[in-house]
């Protein structure tokens, strides 16, 4: 009887656990030109034709969700029925964008632009600067964002101050080290990394002041290539980097000041904070693709190691669960991590070649 009354309330937890789940996953599927929706721990829906997905991004904003292609397209949704609203090709190859209160700007690699498009993403502007332009970001009236052709850092200024509808002009350029190719901000501070420079830039978007950082790893040598920053991860006290061509991952403190390096089973590619900045999971290349390993960031050491039936190419943390999704790619499956007692809780289905996972929390319901 006890056994039973235990079955009953475990199926009574699930399902209030499913009513009130407030979490959606948008999965891209890597070569099937769509995205898998998953929700309640289930692949319920794929949007199809959205266009080459090889490195497709989405971010959301309110009721808004967007996405671009590896081929140029901006698509808008609706993130609550999936229904595509609206798409717009700036370019032959886009690779990146950032949404604004009444604009959507789009960093493109192939025609050397920004476009600059409504919310319901007719065009604007177009901005030519004769490079491959990356790592843009917005900050306050600003859209920042890098020529990689050109090592140069580009802030446009928007004339209008927000009101109806931009109009975009350069208010500062900064030459910067050699090949800029990522960016990520933090409150003012806007962080840049080089291919041909062993070192990243700093720009203080308030004093409009650039500095540059050298980078070492193990034995004090320099870091030949700064890793994508959609892969470092920045706590309140600490900033973690996987450090490329060596098995370890670099901590610095909030001023960049080296703090230690942990070694790690393989070569990190990705690392990724947990919501209450507890944990960090790592990702792997070459022999180790098919690992994560979980870092306790207060003491700096390995607490977990797991290792799956094919290659991770990207995790996410749920805000509101304590869970962990895994797409591991080859294997055509999404895994659930269990982060309370750290298992594999359980393996989604259904799900062709995962890579980028991106959370959508939907509204609570009145």
């Amino acid at each position: 009887m006890k056994i039973l009354l235990s079955v009953l309330l475990l199926g009574v937890t699930i399902f209030s656990t499913t009513l009130n789940a407030k979490e959606k996953y948008f999965v891209v599927e890597r070569e099937s030109e769509s995205v898998a929706v998953i929700e309640d721990g289930l692949v319920r829906r794929h949007m199809e034709n959205m266009h080459n997905m090889n490195h497709g991004i989405i971010k959301f904003d309110g009721d808004d969700a967007y996405l671009i292609s590896r081929d140029g397209y901006v698509v808008k949704f609706d993130p609550k029925t999936e229904k595509k609203e609206a798409e717009y090709k700036t370019s032959k190859s886009a690779i990146g964008f950032v949404i604004g209160k009444n604009y959507v700007a789009v960093a493109n690699y192939d025609d050397k632009s920004v476009d600059i498009l409504t919310r319901d993403l007719k065009p604007i502007d177009k901005i030519v600067t004769g490079s491959k332009n990356v790592g843009i970001k917005i900050y306050k009236n600003m859209i920042v964002f890098a020529q990689m052709d050109n090592d140069k850092v580009t802030v446009l200024k928007d004339e209008n101050a927000g009101k109806g509808l931009p109009k975009f002009k350069i208010f500062k350029e900064f030459k910067v080290g050699k090949m800029p190719f990522d960016a990520m901000i933090k409150d003012n501070t806007y962080i840049v990394g080089f291919f041909l420079t062993k070192a990243f830039g700093i720009i203080d978007l308030d004093k409009m002041e650039f500095s540059e950082i050298k980078v070492t790893a193990k034995d004090n040598k320099p870091v030949l290539k700064v890793p994508h920053f959609g892969f470092w991860s920045l706590s309140d006290d600490k900033t973690f980097i996987p450090a490329v061509g060596d098995n370890a991952v670099m901590v610095y403190d909030n001023k960049f000041n080296f703090i230690k390096n942990v070694e790690m089973q393989g070569l990190p590619v990705f690392t990724s904070l947990s919501p209450d900045k507890k944990y960090l999971a790592v990702t792997f290349s070459g022999k180790d693709f098919p690992t994560i390993q979980i870092l306790d960031t207060k003491t700096l050491k390995i607490i977990k190691t797991f290792t799956f039936t094919g290659k991770v190419l990207h995790v996410r943390w749920s805000k509101k669960y304590p869970e962990l999704y895994v797409s591991v790619n080859d294997a055509n499956q999404v895994n659930v991590i269990n982060t309370n007692e750290w298992f594999l809780e359980r393996e989604i289905f259904q799900v062709e070649h995962p890579s980028g996972i991106f959370l959508y929390q939907m509204p609570d319901k009145k």
